[in-house]
């Protein structure tokens, strides 16, 4: 059997959509050396300070149609994580006007209120704060939405199948403040590029009172679109069994390539031409 190809690294992948979304088709100087730097809060504030306009995972016309599947213009929505992204200003533009976007970056935060306040876009809120830390009143938000920022909390976070503790302890932090701050029949939306079988542990866990499903969208590489509904129940037999039937093509930021063979034939990422006599 012939050897399964390296997934790209998170910076590799960075650095090929940083050379898409640049005028001159270079990437800038802003990606980091490793991929713990990402968890550096001054990171972030000298990246923003460089960076006007950077989208991880797509753009908001890529996941469109499943993100107004799921909310409405009456929903009051928090993104996690804002950064430079403009997927606040494409929910603005779906009529969905209840938006509060925050990010650990005062950088960041400043500079979206200034885009926000160019085009127009009256009523969101932006703010300076941490995800771990929630200070919103319980069932106060009937959707909060992330793009990557989950994914940058486990980018250390060493064997997917048995991250650290650390890690964990972080992604439970954020998930718990989350469902705390969602409606009793509230969704969180996460995008993300992380695959269903390593989410669902963090999801599932003891506590929460939601359910699991996803879709995908993107093209070659695949992008996970996961919505957890609360006050629902497990998801179905087909979600599950779809999730062990589908062609995991996707980019993983957890290592740099996957040697497991029973991994192999279960992800159907061989085909016949890898097969040797």
């Amino acid at each position: 059997m012939g050897s399964m190809p390296d997934a790209p690294t998170i910076q590799q992948q960075e650095e090929e959509q940083e050379a898409e979304q640049q005028p001159n088709g270079k990437a800038n100087d802003i990606i980091p050396p490793t991929a713990s730097v990402y968890l550096n809060p001054q990171y972030w504030d000298d990246r923003f300070v460089k960076e006007d306009h950077y989208e991880w995972f797509k753009d908001y016309s890529q996941f469109r149609h499943l993100v107004v599947s799921y909310l409405t213009p009456s929903d009051r929505v928090l993104e996690l994580g804002c950064g430079s992204s403009q997927m606040c200003d494409g929910l603005y533009g779906d009529g969905i006007t209840q938006i509060t976007c925050i990010d650990i970056s005062p950088v960041a935060v400043e500079k979206t209120q200034k885009r926000l306040t160019v085009k127009g876009f009256h009523g969101v809120k932006v703010l300076v704060m941490d995800m771990l830390n929630l200070p919103f009143d319980s069932e106060s938000y009937d959707a909060v939405i992330e793009k990557g920022t989950m994914d940058v909390l486990l980018v250390d976070s060493g064997d997917p199948w048995n991250p650290k503790p650390e890690a964990v302890s972080k992604a439970n932090a954020m998930l718990k403040g989350v469902h705390r701050v969602l409606t009793p029949e509230g969704i969180f939306i996460s995008i993300s590029f992380g695959q269903p079988h390593f989410r669902r542990p963090l999801f599932e866990a003891a506590g929460f009172t939601w359910s699991m499903q996803w879709n995908t969208f993107g093209d070659g590489f695949h992008y996970f679109f996961y919505t957890l509904k609360k006050g629902t129940t497990k998801a179905s037999f087909n979600q599950d069994r779809r999730e062990k039937e589908v062609n995991w093509n996707s980019i993983s930021l957890y290592q740099e390539h996957l040697d497991s063979e029973n991994y192999l034939f279960q992800s159907h990422l061989a085909d016949d031409n890898d097969l040797e006599d």
